[in-house]
């Protein structure tokens, strides 16, 4: 199957094509935000692409955030605008999921440790999840305002690596020894390939009339205090 996949979520704007699960087309920009004026070139150089060599896309996937208002914005209605014209499902990914599976597939962790994607939202909140080695969930998505005592039941067992754009912000707030940091991992549309295909092969599709991806907005944040901020 060949799908195109999209990621926005963040500052990197990013397309790829995968056929299952290996990547034939990518391209990326990190300098960004600047998905507005680059998105539908990339992803009309990919379908060029596939009009050379005679594919048909099977599906079109979209990070689903939590990420940016504007780039998951431009994401998405890129990808709902593929689907209605080309009459082909829409495929959501979990921004989170898909930079634990960057990390895991650069082989940079143990087998025994926890990860930790954070996506930043201001001051010290972020939006984090924590998954084991196998990419199973160990504490869903929630909004965490960090402090010194944040993931002290995960990080009082053994190693967590924290990373994405809102972890070096909280190294100093998290002085375990167990608490490690991994630089220069962010989400691209080539690490969603694996998900995408899954997601397919599962019939895991969303509604690509109604479908909104997880924003980054008001919350109510994990501290006593149950702090709500926008």
């Amino acid at each position: 199957m060949y799908i195109l996949s999209i990621e926005t979520a963040t500052s990197v704007c990013s397309v790829a094509v995968s056929e299952d699960d290996k990547v034939i087309y990518e391209q990326v920009n990190t300098e960004g935000p600047s998905h507005a004026s680059l998105l539908g070139v990339f992803v009309q150089e990919a379908l060029d692409f596939l009009k050379g060599k005679g594919i048909r896309l099977d599906a079109v996937a979209v990070s689903s955030g939590p990420g940016s208002y504007t780039g998951l914005r431009i994401g998405v209605s890129e990808a709902k605008g593929l689907c209605y014209g080309l009459g082909i499902p829409l495929i959501a990914v979990d921004t989170l999921k898909v930079m634990a599976t960057t990390v895991l597939s650069k082989g940079l962790v143990g087998t025994g440790d926890l990860l930790c994607p954070m996506i930043d939202a201001r001051r010290m909140e972020v939006y984090a999840e924590i998954y084991d080695a196998q990419l199973e969930v160990v504490r869903p998505v929630a909004a965490d305002i960090v402090d010194e005592t944040s993931y002290g039941e995960f990080l009082s067992k053994g190693k967590v690596w924290f990373f994405g754009n809102g972890a070096f912000k909280c190294q100093d707030s998290l002085p375990s020894p167990n608490a490690g940091f991994l630089a220069g991992i962010y989400p691209t549309a080539a690490e969603m390939a694996k998900l995408a295909v899954e997601a397919y092969r599962n019939k895991a599709f969303a509604d690509a009339a109604y479908y909104e991806p997880f924003y980054l907005k008001e919350f109510v944040a994990t501290t006593p205090k149950n702090k709500v901020f926008s």
